[in-house]
């Protein structure tokens, strides 16, 4: 019998993003899905899906961006503080030549505690040392942003990097068919537990790397403008996990591209490069299995986002935020028409969340 799907949805569901959430119905132990506004089609597992197990780990229902994730920092300080050009240029290569996409040169400091296996481990003393502090490409990000009020915040959306998705993988070899195409592990196992302490390094570490490219920003903020954090505003959260809650009955919920909304649980669900984010407070809404959204969603596929969207568009759409006028051609993906509109992602999700707090970005940072 298929698990039952409840959804919160701002327009009909494209026929393979439809396709693709029954097939996960029929996967052995789901007991329930949960599919927020945000729902678009990805490898597996739909991004924007919530699926709950009574006893089946699903690795590819967590993805392999193990942690990634959204931290914020108010600083005490105007946001207009970025309307002098030079300022905000000033900002924004610091931010480039400080916070590197994917490398630094010299290692950092891993999270405590030691992976699972052997290949795991010396991946992560080699490349996930040297990339801990690092952004990603796509759609992560390193923003300055305005509230409401005018006051300045700092936003970061990045994960586990390269070491999430090797443990993914790892996990994956090890793990066996349970139908609609998906690989699973028993929760209750050795295999079961090797995957959730890897699990929990990750999100360690995609924590660890946020804190780090967040700290960065604020010492370029204070040598370049003199202004400093506010940390007890301090809020973050994954959006790609699984973990045992209660929900009537024990349940493994894996959230991919989706937050935890647990009553008055703090979240943030950014927009897009040129769009609003929002600071929320969940609502527990059970058939949701506690969660929302975790974004806008892509509205386009990045090819289809590059045949429809030319750099002088995305330039024209990013009109009051400071960016890289050089790479508008590599960010033409990231355009805010690429993604759904996050106003209508917040209504459909009206139930699950309460908007404490609105913020427009003023300056984005992206690797390419």
């Amino acid at each position: 019998m298929s698990a039952p799907i409840a959804s919160w949805l701002p327009a009909p569901l494209s026929a393979e993003v439809a396709a693709a959430l029954r097939r996960l119905a029929d996967a052995d132990d789901v007991a329930r899905i949960a599919v927020m506004p945000d729902v678009h089609l990805a490898e597996d597992v739909c991004i924007g899906t919530v699926l709950a197990t009574r006893s089946v780990l699903y690795p590819a229902a967590v993805g392999g961006d193990i942690g990634c994730g959204v931290a914020t920092l108010q600083f005490d300080a105007e946001a207009s503080v970025l309307d002098d050009p030079r300022l905000a240029a000033r900002v924004l290569d610091a931010f480039t030549r400080r916070v590197p996409t994917l490398r630094h040169r010299d290692a950092r400091m891993l999270p405590s505690g030691e992976l699972s296996h052997p290949s795991l481990r010396a991946f992560a003393r080699t490349t996930g040392a040297h990339e801990l502090g690092t952004l990603g490409r796509g759609n992560h990000f390193l923003e300055l942003q305005a509230d409401d009020e005018g006051r300045l915040w700092a936003m970061v959306h990045t994960g586990s990097r390269a070491v999430g998705q090797a443990i993914r993988d790892h996990h994956l070899r090890d793990a066996t068919a349970r139908g609609a195409g998906l690989r699973g592990l028993d929760a209750d196992s050795p295999r079961g537990h090797a995957y959730l302490a890897d699990l929990a390094w990750a999100l360690a570490y995609a924590t660890a790397n946020r804190r780090a490219i967040l700290a960065t920003a604020s010492d370029v903020l204070a040598e370049d403008l003199g202004i400093v954090p506010v940390e007890a505003s301090w809020i973050e959260c994954h959006h790609n996990h699984v973990r045992r809650e209660d929900h009537g009955e024990p349940l493994w919920v894996h959230r991919k591209g989706a937050i935890s909304a647990a009553l008055d649980e703090p979240g943030l669900i950014p927009g897009s490069m040129g769009t609003t984010s929002y600071h929320v407070a969940g609502r527990g809404v059970a058939a949701a299995l506690a969660s929302s959204s975790h974004g806008a969603g892509r509205r386009f596929s990045r090819s289809e986002a590059r045949k429809r969207i030319s750099a002088r568009a995305l330039a024209a759409q990013l009109d009051a935020v400071w960016f890289d006028h050089r790479h508008a051609d590599a960010l033409r993906d990231e355009a805010p028409a690429a993604y759904k509109n996050v106003e209508a992602v917040m209504r459909a999700q009206h139930e699950l969340t309460r908007v404490v707090r609105r913020v427009r970005p003023r300056l984005s940072y992206k690797g390419t």
